[in-house]
């Protein structure tokens, strides 16, 4: 009943946040409610510094609903999954190199560089924090959020090829970040140093594994949904293989959200083409999309309402406002080094790898992992520091990515 309660009360703020911003304030529904739940944790603070008791009560909601197990364990399969539907597999398959950098190698290079600034910022400021958690930073940081991003992309209406390149790509880089913050948080907390094979075996597994698991669930589900005519039940179905598909992907150690991605692709260009009539269809894609709407919607009410959560320190505000443009940085050389790629230039102009940079936005997900994040010494400055570039990220970076893809002439 507790977590009943606890839910209850994020579904409401966020349908109260989501109606004054339509009838009143109509900014992108994301960083409306992320703004409102802000306001309404620093209102909770006011009021407990006044006597009352909101402080307390807050916390107890967030202890009962944590972002981190609500996300990473239940609401990123179904979001994903709901970005995945719509994806053409045709515009994908052609800047597949592209997006295929950027989601890999772009993620690795992005994480040891943001890393490193923080391991750099922490020192100059004397709060030395050991490299190790600090690329731990860089993994969770570096990886594009997809839900963040597809939905400013929904009112952004960029061009095709770029779009494809940002929604390809964060939702592809979001499973191997995922996988690089495992293997960087075993080495910190075991300590051990991590071989090149154990490396190669464990990326192989994660990626290539949760790759081949999503085709063959995907295949799975496509023949069944063939074999009937019935919107209920291939409705239930498409659950079931985002549900089941997910939990047995993360029982046999391969990436889930990589499963579920490619799950997702395959089910929006074969299944919904092939294997669906069109009222099925048509009650498929508003099934998901009310789902996608629901779940965003409280997730950017909760990542507002963390706020309540962060160990307040000045030293962790200065090393979160340095990070904000090392991260930024690490964003746009990792971008930039696809362009000096044989074969990829042409895919990355100028102009592209500025979009690209700013538009490489950061939110739930990053989040989440630092709050999955062991305790100990060193904890409260990765989730402070984390929490600050994602508020910069949704805030300021979305809120004036529009701005910047008309100023390019690259928006349709």
């Amino acid at each position: 009943m507790a977590f009943l309660n606890a839910a209850a009360v994020l579904i409401s703020l966020a349908a109260l946040f989501s109606w004054l911003n339509h009838r009143y304030i109509r900014l992108p529904a994301s960083i409306a409610l992320l703004l409102f739940s802000l306001a309404t944790s620093v209102a909770v603070v006011a009021l407990g510094m006044l006597g009352l008791d909101s402080e307390r009560l807050a916390q107890e909601v967030l202890k009962k609903v944590q972002l981190d197990q609500a996300l990473l364990n239940g609401m990123l399969s179904f979001l994903l999954f709901a970005g995945a539907l719509h994806v053409d597999l045709g515009e994908l398959a052609r800047r597949k190199w592209a997006i295929g950098f950027l989601a890999s190698f772009g993620v690795v290079v992005s994480a040891f560089l943001a890393g490193g600034s923080l391991w750099w910022i922490f020192g100059t400021l004397g709060h030395p924090v050991p490299l190790i958690w600090c690329l731990l930073f860089g993994a969770l940081i570096s990886p594009t959020d997809p839900i963040a991003v597809l939905a400013i992309l929904k009112s952004a209406r960029a061009e095709k090829s770029l779009e494809i390149k940002m929604a390809g790509e964060s939702l592809l880089n979001d499973g191997f970040g995922v996988v690089l913050f495992v293997l960087f948080l075993g080495i910190a907390v075991s300590g051990e140093e991590a071989t090149a094979a154990h490396v190669s075996l464990f990326f192989a597994r994660e990626v290539l594994g949760g790759a081949l698991f999503g085709l063959a669930i995907g295949y799975a589900a496509y023949r069944m949904l063939a074999s009937v005519d019935n919107y209920q039940v291939e409705i239930l179905l498409t659950l079931a293989l985002v549900m089941g598909g997910y939990a047995l992907a993360l029982a046999l150690h391969v990436s889930g959200p990589i499963a579920i991605v490619v799950a997702g692709i395959l089910i929006g260009n074969q299944a919904r083409r092939y294997a669906m009539s069109a009222k099925s269809r048509a009650r498929l894609d508003d099934f998901w999309e009310l789902i996608d709407e629901i779940l965003n919607a409280v997730l950017f009410v909760m990542i507002g309402l963390e706020l309540l959560r962060l160990e307040l320190d000045s030293t962790f505000a200065w090393a979160a406002a340095l990070a904000i443009p090392a991260v930024l940085a690490a964003r746009f050389l990792s971008v930039a080094l696809a362009a000096l790629v044989p074969g990829l230039r042409r895919d990355f102009p100028p102009y592209v790898i500025g979009i690209l940079t700013w538009g490489g936005l950061r939110g739930g997900i990053s989040v989440a992992l630092a709050l999955s994040l062991p305790a100990g010494a060193h904890r409260d400055a990765i989730i402070a520091v984390t929490y600050g570039v994602v508020l910069f990220s949704i805030l300021v970076q979305g809120l004036t990515l529009s701005r910047l893809l008309r100023r390019s002439g690259s928006k349709k």
